[in-house]
């Protein structure tokens, strides 16, 4: 006889307990698990909706912007400019990079990383609305019920997974397993995936939500008339809300001043001027000094392993070609490209992590001059190698357009003194729009092709 047979025994089964538990609770789980758990009177379909709607703008947004960067290295371009070689249809390339407006890749890096440091808050408030569908039980109702799901899980793991990176890439942090390219890069596409299967599914729900209650009349409602919404199909209305202790109106104002607050720690280092001192969350941000060598930079020329010793008096350039005529390859010293035809640009240095430096004269010679001198008078492309030693980008390949116009140089001065050799001495690339990293510094050699 078991225990549970035995007479006067009142230790019931594990299976009789469960179930005992499943009726108080009238068929729901405990916890999280049940409804009523969440009781929060502002929740529901219309505040969902407007969060949404604001991210997926944003969201399109940075995602454009994310797509315009990856152009702007020109990937189609050499494998070596390329940093997700096996990306199949995902790495559609339209058009070769631009050189003007000078500002252009300043202005698409810094709205894109701007903008999602400002979506941060948005995000969060969106996840907070939603965040009883995570504890939804039954978790799979039926194969719309599963679909959902997936795109949920593509959704908000895509959504936290470029977000996270994107910051630490701002931050310099690299604690990836992998290249940060590589993996934001397919990070965008699975979240993009998830993002165009839930907009599929929901957007009806949206337009009836928005549609049951005017923008204008509910930021003009304040806690105390805060009242539920109907509850619906969505499942996000408490069915046992208490009492409200903010507004619909406080919940949006929380957000955006959250918003706010990150846009005005974080600008300054894309727009410079005096908002240059507001950017404390960007390393980047903050003004270095008044000298002419005194501005941003990414890496120290420690940090990549060149040394005095490589770019004092013996240092030559190497000009070479593919295709050409001539006897090559040339080795000039500095002295002698100092001696050839100079020319000043006035440009910005843009980097991928959002900052970016004033315009700054920068004094040497055209690429195209050298293109000629290496005997290609009609340069397809060349192909610039630093001192540098590792790393992804000690190496780039520029354009036919890149080296043709007339602000793109072979900077041999800035702001009226030499280079630093943290900013590149003794030579370095300079192209307008182009990305910081294939602005070459400490360049070893350029071999043009035909």
């Amino acid at each position: 006889m078991t225990d549970d047979e035995k007479p006067g025994t009142h230790r019931p089964s594990l299976a009789r307990r469960a179930a005992e538990t499943i009726r108080r609770h009238r068929g729901g789980m405990p916890g999280p698990f049940r409804r009523s758990f969440w009781r929060s009177p502002i929740r529901g379909p219309w505040l969902t909706s407007v969060l949404g709607l604001v991210l997926l703008a944003g969201v399109s947004v940075v995602f454009v912007t994310g797509l315009l960067s990856y152009a702007a290295y020109n990937p189609d371009l050499a494998r070596i400019n390329d940093t997700t070689p096996g990306k199949g249809l995902l790495g559609f390339y339209l058009f070769s990079w631009p050189t003007h407006p000078v500002w252009l890749y300043r202005v698409n890096q810094g709205l894109h990383v701007t903008l999602g440091l400002v979506l941060i808050p948005i995000l969060l408030a969106k996840l907070w609305s939603v965040l009883p569908k995570l504890f939804q039980w039954p978790p799979l109702r039926s194969p719309a019920h599963v679909l959902e799901r997936l795109s949920l899980l593509l959704l908000v793991g895509g959504a936290v997974f470029e977000f996270v990176t994107g910051v630490l890439n701002i931050q310099q942090w690299y604690k990836f397993p992998g290249s940060f390219y590589t993996l934001h890069f397919y990070g965008a596409w699975v979240f993009v995936a998830g993002l165009v299967v839930h907009v599929g599914l929901k957007s009806r729900t949206v337009i009836r939500a928005l549609r049951s209650r005017g923008l204008i009349r509910e930021l003009r409602v304040g806690t105390a008339r805060t009242q539920p919404e109907s509850p619906d199909a969505s499942e996000l209305v408490s069915p046992a809300p208490a009492a409200p202790t903010i507004s619909r109106r406080g919940a949006l104002a929380f957000a955006g001043a959250g918003s706010l607050l990150l846009l005005a720690l974080s600008i300054g280092q894309s727009l410079g001027g005096p908002l240059r001192r507001t950017a404390l969350l960007a390393p980047h941000g903050q003004d270095l000094g008044t000298g002419p060598n005194d501005f941003q930079i990414n890496q120290t020329a420690a940090e990549v392993g060149v040394s005095t010793a490589e770019t004092g008096l013996s240092w030559r350039l190497t000009l070479d070609h593919v295709g050409g005529t001539g006897h090559l390859p040339l080795r000039l010293s500095r002295a002698e490209l100092l001696a050839m035809e100079q020319h000043t640009a006035y440009l910005p240095i843009a980097c991928v992590e959002g900052w970016s430096t004033d315009n700054q004269a920068w004094t040497g010679v055209r690429l195209r001059d050298l293109a000629r001198l290496a005997g290609v008078s009609h340069p397809a492309s060349v192909l610039v190698e630093s001192l540098q030693r590792g790393g992804t980008f000690r190496h780039g390949v520029l354009s036919a357009g890149q080296i043709m116009d007339p602000d793109s140089l072979l900077a041999l001065r800035v702001n009226g003194a030499d280079l630093s050799l943290d900013h590149g001495y003794p030579a370095r690339v300079i192209v307008p729009a182009n990305p910081g990293v294939h602005n070459t510094k400490w360049v070893a050699s350029l071999t043009f092709a035909s």
